[in-house]
């Protein structure tokens, strides 16, 4: 991809920029954004491309929707942005590229990014050159959407996995999945309720094949007056659990308090204790325990 030409930075119009690349954000962390902005304004202008349209000049947007999306829920009408002069395409392609970069990007975003490039023309090995990874993995990533792996996409879309592991779940012969699984603990890549869904989901996949059918979807079951009050019943029992084990904790650590006092009453018990280099105690148990006879 051509080095866009010198770059500035002006106050465009928001109306005028058109978002060609277009994601789904993360509403927690676009909150955390948008009170940023709001707090100290915006600490990184946006990037765009120049383009003339039917309406006259707009903006290609390359990187920034979520500071975008902010600034217009603040309800500004002009935005800071760097203004390259590039073709759509590469547009495109550095909106990838950002997306690559970014340190908690969307995998999935990564997944149909690729596919939206090859669609357009591209062909492997050019997709790799101007993304900057390799060969291997771009072809990889388009084995899961081409071969219809919705069981990993899936599993990638919820978190379950990264994009590599699914890549190479797929790639591999079946005596060689768990192979894969271990490689991913190693890495510290599947580890605890992630690892052991990956090993349920890799079962699924082996019996039932990569497609989610349409049957094994669940429906969700309306909630009625019985399912409720039977949560709100199971509820009250756990609570009434945690109560009564608090009561027996505190009626044991009230014991535990008066034996202590009546031994350090005992003089001998105490001139024992003394005598084994045994007659401190932890510094908050000592409070409740209160000075020894004779003590000050």
């Amino acid at each position: 991809m051509p080095a866009p030409a010198a770059a500035k930075v002006q106050s465009i119009p928001i109306a005028k920029i058109d978002v060609i690349n277009p994601r789904a954000r993360n509403r927690k962390v676009f909150r955390e954004v948008l009170e940023s902005i709001a707090a100290v304004g915006l600490k990184r202008p946006i990037t765009v491309a120049l383009r003339q349209g039917p309406q006259g000049l707009r903006y290609d947007l390359i990187c920034g929707q979520g500071r975008l999306e902010a600034f217009r829920e603040l309800g500004q009408t002009e935005i800071p942005a760097v203004v390259v002069d590039a073709e759509t395409e590469d547009c495109l392609v550095m909106s990838l590229v950002e997306n690559v970069a970014r340190r908690q990007h969307q995998a999935i975003d990564l997944l149909h990014d690729i596919d939206g490039m090859r669609r357009r023309g591209h062909s492997d090995p050019e997709i790799a050159r101007k993304t900057g990874l390799s060969l291997e993995y771009v072809r990889g990533v388009l084995r899961l959407l081409t071969g219809g792996e919705t069981r990993l996409l899936r599993a990638v879309e919820a978190g379950q996995m990264p994009v590599s592991v699914a890549v190479e779940i797929a790639e591999a012969e079946d005596a060689n999945v768990q192979r894969v699984l271990h490689e991913a603990y190693e890495k510290k890549l599947l580890r605890g309720h992630n690892l052991m869904s990956a090993k349920r989901l890799i079962e699924v996949r082996r019996s039932q094949g990569p497609r989610v059918k349409a049957n094994e979807r669940r429906r969700l079951r309306p909630l009625s007056v019985d399912s409720l009050l039977r949560t709100y019943r199971q509820d009250v029992d756990k609570k009434r659990m945690i109560v009564r084990d608090a009561t027996n904790t505190r009626g044991m650590l009230l014991f535990v308090v008066e034996a202590l006092r009546a031994l350090r009453a005992d003089e001998g018990f105490v001139n024992l204790l003394r005598a084994e280099g045994l007659y401190t105690m932890p510094a908050k148990l000592a409070e409740r325990v209160g000075p020894a006879p004779g003590e000050a």
